[in-house]
């Protein structure tokens, strides 16, 4: 699969990373806690970052990413743990790298679409939680390795399931009000 990497920045993808991480700020208190290890909860601040990126590309689902779970880290607990702001930075950028194959502004976002933005969201979970934020908990924290990738498991499921439900109904909803603004600006 040939990947879209012609990278379009401009007015829109600014105001998006400031609304994405406005969003991901305010909604990091709304959460499940998983009470089975500290610090892990479902998220619904991650099918926002998922929805920025998968709408408008992997520099924004990455800034969104990274400056959403920095700020809220610093406004909500007094400092900023890297090791997950990174990880969360990776999601968003891997999952917005198929920006163009999700087709949500065009009103493609269904069927293939759909199990593609799921498939891609399992994998850069995978690379995210299971792999990358572990192992940064390890080196930059000196954290146990038992409690670390107990975390990195529930994180990697919570925010699949939370991308899956929210993230999908997210981006299915702005593809069908995108495709028809689209069309109506068209017509003008």
């Amino acid at each position: 699969m040939k990947l879209d990497l012609k990278l379009k920045f401009g007015i829109k993808e600014v105001v998006a990373i400031g609304i994405g991480t406005a969003l991901n700020i305010a909604l990091t208190n709304v959460q499940v806690p998983f009470g089975i290890v500290p610090n892990t909860a479902l998220q619904s601040k991650m099918a926002v970052m998922a929805f920025f990126a998968a709408v408008f590309g992997p520099i924004v689902g990455g800034a969104v990413g990274f400056l959403g779970h920095a700020l809220s880290d610093a406004v909500f607990y007094g400092s900023v743990w890297w090791s997950w702001v990174i990880p969360d930075a990776v999601l968003g950028v891997i999952i917005g790298l198929f920006v163009s194959k999700y087709a949500i502004k065009e009103g493609g976002f269904n069927g293939k679409a759909i199990a593609l933005f799921n498939v891609v969201q399992v994998i850069a979970n995978g690379i995210a939680w299971i792999l990358l934020a572990p192992i940064l908990d390890i080196v930059i924290y000196a954290e146990p390795a038992n409690k670390v990738f107990m975390q990195g498991l529930l994180a990697f499921v919570g925010n699949i399931v939370v991308i899956a439900i929210l993230g999908t109904l997210l981006a299915g909803a702005y593809s069908k009000i995108g495709a028809k603004s689209s069309s109506l600006s068209k017509e003008d």
